[in-house]
């Protein structure tokens, strides 16, 4: 499945919340990611962030869609992190 991830975390537990996300999806920009993820590779991404999170304080939403072309991506301005496609 394809997936984008936003997270929404406190100051101190920010870095952390970064470099669980970057070993499983592609950093966009600030607190944004995007890729292709197995259902179980999600799940255990989700498990990692939640020892991470204070949930009353903390929030993640996941985008799931099954396919990237189902999703059309339009940028204004600066991309952050341009992603090129090998093939």
């Amino acid at each position: 499945m394809y997936v984008i991830l936003v997270y929404d975390i406190g100051e101190k537990r920010v870095g952390k919340m970064l470099k669980l996300c970057r070993r499983y999806l592609n950093w966009i920009q600030n607190s944004v990611f995007e890729g292709e993820i197995t259902e179980v590779k999600l799940k255990e991404l989700l498990s990692q962030a939640k020892k991470i999170m204070i949930l009353e304080e903390d929030s993640v939403l996941v985008f799931k869609s099954r396919e990237e072309k189902w999703l059309e991506k339009e940028v204004l301005g600066q991309e952050k992190n341009e992603l090129d496609t090998f093939l």
